[in-house]
Order: structure tokens, then C-alpha cells, then sequence
């Protein structure tokens, strides 16, 4: 089957061997730090959505820490 080299605008595809099962029952310790954040349900965090949660806690702590 022929198919193009190269494309402008095309989505990724996700890993087909992962599937989202809920929350993490291993690997989930907090090994650094006191606070750590849970996410409630199971799906894909984007970059932009992991830069936009740091920028919220630095605003947050102002000088007050290391993110």
C-alpha cells in the first residue's frame, strides 16, 4: 500500500499496549517534597497541561520554593 512520505498535519498515534486502568497502585510514593498531586481519573496529561499546573503552583508559592 503506498502512503506518503512525509504529511503536514497528521495526530500521532497512542501506544496500543497501554491501556488506562484508574488510579496508580505502584510507583505512586512520594519520594522528595511533602505535597504530590493525584489525579482522580484515568487519561493522557499533555505537556501544555503539566507546564500550565507548574506556573499555577510557582504563582501559588510565590518565592516560597523549588517546583
Amino acid at each position: 500500500m503506498l502512503s506518503p512520505k512525509r504529511t503536514k498535519y497528521r495526530k500521532r498515534m497512542r501506544r496500543v499496549g497501554t491501556s488506562l486502568r484508574g488510579r496508580a497502585t505502584r510507583g505512586n510514593r512520594i519520594s522528595f517534597g511533602e505535597y504530590g498531586l493525584v489525579s482522580l481519573e484515568a487519561d493522557w496529561i499533555t505537556a501544555r497541561q503539566i507546564e500550565a499546573a507548574r506556573i499555577a503552583m510557582t504563582r501559588h508559592i510565590k518565592r516560597g520554593g523549588k517546583v
